[in-house]
């Protein structure tokens, strides 16, 4: 294998000098489109009832039954991979890295027309954390188990495995898992702020609530959910988490406490002792220390100067290896890419360009440059590395193939993933059973008949070796974590900086135009009054029913009247759902002056939280 590098090397060379470039040479890539792509991807994987806008049509509903033995919806979230499981640290980590994306590169997705579907893809993720967290000491953190998932070949609206659900509480802690939720969380209630102020607000009441559960109940999650072990270990432990989660309160909060957690914890949770070369969803210390450094370069470090600088160190150490420029640098394969493992390589790869372009652009906001033990690397010099990754991916390399499907002429066909590999229950709803779905469809040497657009999947091998085989699961499976890294980048790279300070408070673009409210001056036109009726027990648990009263207080007729319900748990009557909202019961459209409309549900939990997202008045 070593000659075979070596014969790429002299290749390369040869071609250089001949003043000729071979043909798996590209003049440019369409980052645009790569981006729209990611989106799709996301699409593909929802799990729960689709919406109307959903432009995956080979999919359909699935997991609606998820929870029910538990007495909670958990019905919606993302299935991670290839598989059908709901895994929710990976799925955490995810929606940060989502957010993250959006927090930087907001501006960039807008200009590219994406940030309406990146504020959905947030949005899918973080609805069924709201429903996985009924309880400030209770989050459920799996559905379904990988060992009777992977027994089975089936598409997901067709699944007969597991859907159990586990979660962690007061006496099963999982500060890992409750941490990165929490970061999510947070996250997006920066997100949301300017589109969503109340559903901002309840993420980030919800990240305050898991913080508190992580850091008071310690314990790593897979010994509370030992199901997670064999696919989701944690094998860094809690600490990182507990950082990384106050690292974005304290960014979505601005509250002195979260800042002071990181300067007073960061030797004992290793925040300013782990030099790292990877960052993924189990290990976050290198975007801790990123994070940590904006804050340092924002003039926030304060009292805890010197410890946040003992941060920048490991974050710096951590470019510095990526680039080939530090004491200890990471492995690359002969065509440039980093390596690290043979499974799932490019999530590793994706993570790290992402970190490097951020850090580019918090550097050359400072009007600073980046210290290796070879020298100085310019943020210009950085970001080029972080983009010749990307540019692999999508096709730069020795084997000319792209590694996001979908995307360019040469990408694999023969994805691990068990709804793009059988037919679309739309085209053929012929059951698919457990083991039938592995001698129909999954031996099957053919291209998938539903192409997974968007997806990257693990990629090549250390000497940039890759089959493309369905059985080839550590170089063919995608995984949702794989492409939340790398939609900032590809956002970044389409439209540039266009000048921005990386380093200047966030403040996310405008959408398109909505219809527009036209309250009455002086009124609150719209009122919602919420009380309980009835409560009972059944098996120990205090059940309640609201009756909730909306009544238009306004002179005027309310028409396209639209509701947002927050932590519901359990049935509804009396509205209509309408995608992510509720509607005016079927039998009326309107809700004329000074007349009231009510509907119920019950649950276990306090009030749902209520409010009007949206109407007109005629």
């Amino acid at each position: 294998m070593e000659k075979f590098g070596k014969l790429l090397t002299t290749m390369a060379t040869l071609f250089l000098l001949l003043g000729v470039l071979p043909s798996i040479a590209f003049a440019g890539h369409d980052y645009r489109d790569a981006l729209a792509k990611s989106f799709l991807f996301y699409e593909a994987q929802r799990s729960g009832y689709l919406p109307r806008n959903q432009r995956v049509q080979w999919r359909g509903n699935s997991g609606l039954m998820d929870g029910k033995a538990s007495g909670v919806d958990l019905i919606g979230g993302y299935y991670d991979a290839g598989d059908n499981v709901k895994f929710g640290l990976p799925m955490a980590y995810t929606v940060t890295m989502m957010c993250w994306s959006v927090i930087e590169y907001g501006h960039q997705m807008s200009v590219s027309g994406e940030l309406s579907h990146a504020l959905d893809a947030i949005k899918w993720g973080t609805d069924y954390f709201i429903k996985a967290h009924p309880q400030p000491d209770v989050l459920y953190g799996e559905v379904g188990d990988g060992n009777t998932d992977h027994y089975c070949w089936q598409r997901p609206e067709d699944m007969t495995t597991s859907r159990a659900a586990y979660r962690i509480d007061s006496s099963n802690p999982g500060s890992d898992l409750a941490g990165e939720t929490a970061a999510a969380m947070a996250a997006a209630s920066i997100v949301f702020r300017r589109y969503n102020p109340g559903y901002s607000r309840t993420l980030l009441n919800h990240a305050y609530q898991l913080f508190e559960f992580a850091d008071k109940y310690r314990g790593k999650y897979d010994s509370s959910i030992t199901v997670a072990q064999k696919y989701y270990r944690s094998v860094s432990g809690y600490a990182d988490e507990l950082l990384w989660a106050a690292a974005w309160l304290y960014k979505a909060s601005n509250n002195q406490f979260y800042l002071n957690y990181l300067g007073n914890n960061g030797d004992a949770l290793g925040g300013t002792g782990w030099a790292m070369t990877e960052f993924g969803w189990d290990v976050k210390y290198a975007g801790v220390q990123t994070l940590v450094a904006k804050f340092l370069m924002q003039g926030k470090g304060g009292q805890h100067t010197g410890v946040f600088q003992q941060y920048q160190q490991k974050a710096d150490y951590f470019m510095c290896s990526c680039m080939g420029k530090g004491n200890q640098n990471v492995q690359r394969t002969p065509g440039g890419l980093i390596f690290r493992q043979s499974w799932n390589n490019l999530q590793f790869v994706t993570s790290a360009s992402f970190l490097m372009t951020v850090y580019s652009d918090y550097l050359s906001s400072a009007h600073k440059s980046l210290k290796c033990a070879s020298g100085y690397v310019s943020p210009a010099e950085l970001l080029s590395f972080a983009k010749s990754q990307v540019d692999y991916i999508l096709g730069d390399n020795p084997r000319a193939t792209s590694y996001m499907v979908g995307y360019g002429n040469n990408f694999p066909r023969q994805v691990h993933h068990r709804g793009s590999s059988i037919v679309s229950i739309k085209k053929d709803p012929t059951f698919v059973s457990c083991r039938g779905g592995y001698a129909t469809w999954f031996s099957r040497r053919a291209s998938d008949p539903n192409v997974l657009t968007g997806a990257i999947v693990g990629g090549p091998g250390p000497y940039d070796n890759f089959a493309d085989q369905r059985d080839n699961y550590e170089q063919t499976e995608p995984a949702t974590y794989n492409n939340a890294p790398l939609i900032g980048v590809l956002a970044r790279l389409h439209a540039g900086n266009a000048g921005r300070n990386q380093l200047l408070p966030v403040k996310l673009p405008k959408l398109a135009p909505v219809p527009k409210v036209t309250p009455v001056p002086g009124s609150n036109p719209i009122v919602v009054e919420q009380k309980v009726t009835d409560t009972w027990i059944n098996h120990g648990k205090t059940y309640y029913r609201y009756s909730t009263i909306v009544t238009n207080k306004s002179d005027k007729t309310v028409k396209n009247l639209k509701l947002s319900i927050a932590q519901l748990y359990g049935p509804l009557w009396g509205l209509k759902k309408l995608g992510d909202s509720y509607t005016l019961p079927s039998w009326t459209d309107s809700l004329p002056a000074w007349k009231s409309i009510e509907f119920v549900y019950i649950h276990a939990a306090s009030p749902a939280n209520v409010w009007v997202s949206g109407y007109t008045l005629a």
